[in-house]
């Protein structure tokens, strides 16, 4: 039903370059301390340098941590990166802004020229940043809040759903609610919950299911990999279908933090985007049908039939007189067999090529 989304200044659909999202989720606390400026300054650095990779869209992630773990919730993470093992315990440390800050962060967005985007946890971040944001994110864990999702979908905005540790039925059901809200501007987006996601458990085969189950819906791929150094998983997932790509996005990949090590650094997202541009060129057309380019091969770098002998007038000719060489402006070589058989009209001399109007 919906193969095509306007956001913004941007179209997506199957045959454009993938909408690029940089995660930067919650990263600007841990950058903020690396430069000694403020979380706002930080967020604000990390605009900047989306934008100036090329990144279509910055997200980031709105919540509160009483609204959305509750003191007991375990860590699903690997803590070997992030020691914190408690849910609670790590929203806790990152939840610190709000409306005014969300709303200034896309102001400065819009001065960069680049989409801002967050994923909202309850309603009250739905409320305020549906003056903020063009599409909504869903995340993976909340594929299953039928509640959330609906209210989400009644806002009416295109919405980006997250299929993290999900079944087809669970998909399908998320995506029947926003439709039954009249809402089908949905992006599907393969992920794979689990961080970072090991390179075996990619599984990038599923955006190509996901494409035939739901046949109506752009797929885009959420990823949680450690970027590898020709970013070929990205790649790779563009080439499988996917026409949104989000990644989480940092400034420093050696920075401590949940979501600093598996992300993408702005080298890695411009070589990203770079890639991209260049495979998406050589994409091109889906039909196969002669190109411009290839209007002169037509003709020069095709073969007609020749004479192998001189031929004189009246002659019968017959295989051993005729043989088949460039260009293609004569006989064409599959009428070959009509040829033969037929009478010179004229003198034909060697090596000349034959035309209709000489025989008979």
């Amino acid at each position: 039903m919906c193969k095509k989304i306007k956001i913004e200044n941007k179209i997506i659909s199957e045959n454009t370059m993938p909408f690029i999202i940089a995660e930067a989720g919650v990263n600007y606390y841990e950058i903020a301390e690396k430069y000694k400026i403020s979380l706002l300054a930080s967020a604000k650095k990390m605009i900047e340098e989306a934008a100036k990779a090329g990144a279509d869209a910055i997200k980031f992630q709105t919540y509160k941590a009483d609204k959305l773990a509750s003191k007991e919730a375990p860590a699903y993470w690997d803590t070997k990166k992030e020691c914190v093992k408690s849910q609670y315990e790590l929203f806790k440390k990152y939840d610190k802004f709000g409306k005014n800050e969300f709303k200034e962060l896309a102001k400065y967005a819009k001065k960069k020229r680049i989409i801002f985007l967050s994923t909202p946890f309850d309603e009250e971040a739905v409320d305020f940043l549906d003056d903020l944001v063009p599409i909504f994110k869903i995340s993976s864990s909340d594929i299953t809040n039928i509640p959330f999702i609906r209210y989400v979908a009644r806002k009416g905005k295109p919405i980006f759903l997250s299929t993290g540790a999900s079944t087809i039925g669970e998909i399908d059901e998320a995506v029947n609610v926003i439709k039954n809200e009249g809402n089908n501007e949905i992006v599907i987006m393969h992920c794979i919950l689990s961080y970072p996601t090991k390179y075996e458990d990619a599984n990038l085969r599923m955006i190509n299911y996901l494409n035939r189950v739901f046949p109506d819906n752009i797929i885009g791929y959420s990823d949680h990999t450690l970027p590898d150094s020709n970013m070929l998983v990205l790649i790779t997932a563009f080439l499988l279908g996917a026409r949104v790509i989000e990644k989480h996005f940092t400034l420093d990949k050696t920075l401590p933090g949940n979501d600093h090590y598996h992300a993408m650094d702005p080298a890695d997202l411009k070589k990203t985007i770079e890639h991209m541009r260049l495979i998406n060129k050589t994409l091109g057309r889906y039909k196969k049908i002669p190109i411009e380019s290839e209007s002169l091969a037509r003709i020069y770098a095709r073969r007609s039939i020749v004479a192998k002998i001189n031929i004189l007038e009246g002659t019968e000719i017959s295989s051993d007189m005729v043989t088949c060489k460039r260009p293609g402006i004569g006989i064409s070589p599959k009428y070959l067999d009509f040829v033969i058989g037929k009478k010179a009209k004229r003198n034909i001399k060697k090596d000349e090529i034959i035309k209709w109007s000489d025989i008979i």
